[in-house]
C-alpha cells in the first residue's frame, strides 16, 4: 500500500479548511492533491479530529496483526490435522 505524503492531521487541517469555507478547488491546487483525493479524505476522516485518526491508524494496526496470528493460527491446526489424520 503506497504511503501518503500527508498525515492524519494535515488530512484533518485541510477538511477542517474546506468546512471553514474555502473552496475545494482552490484548496487541492494550493496544497497539491486532486479533487478525488479530498472526497476520499473526506468519507474516511470527515467529521474526525487529530486524536480520533491517531486511534483510527493504532486499532487498523491491530487488527492487522490479529488477522495474521489468527492465520498462522489455522494454518498450525491445518498442519496437526494432516499429521495425525482426521476421523471420519
Amino acid at each position: 500500500m503506497k504511503k501518503s505524503r500527508y498525515t492524519e492531521e494535515q488530512i484533518i487541517g485541510f477538511l477542517k479548511q474546506a468546512d471553514a469555507g474555502m473552496a475545494i478547488k482552490e484548496l487541492c491546487r494550493k496544497e497539491g492533491f486532486s479533487d478525488a483525493t479530498f472526497y476520499k479524505w473526506r468519507a474516511k476522516y470527515g467529521g474526525m479530529d487529530a486524536s480520533d485518526a491517531k486511534r483510527l491508524k493504532e486499532l487498523e494496526g491491530e487488527n492487522a496483526k490479529l488477522k495474521r496470528l489468527l492465520a498462522e493460527a489455522h494454518l498450525d491446526i491445518d498442519a496437526l490435522k494432516g499429521v495425525f489424520g482426521v476421523k471420519r
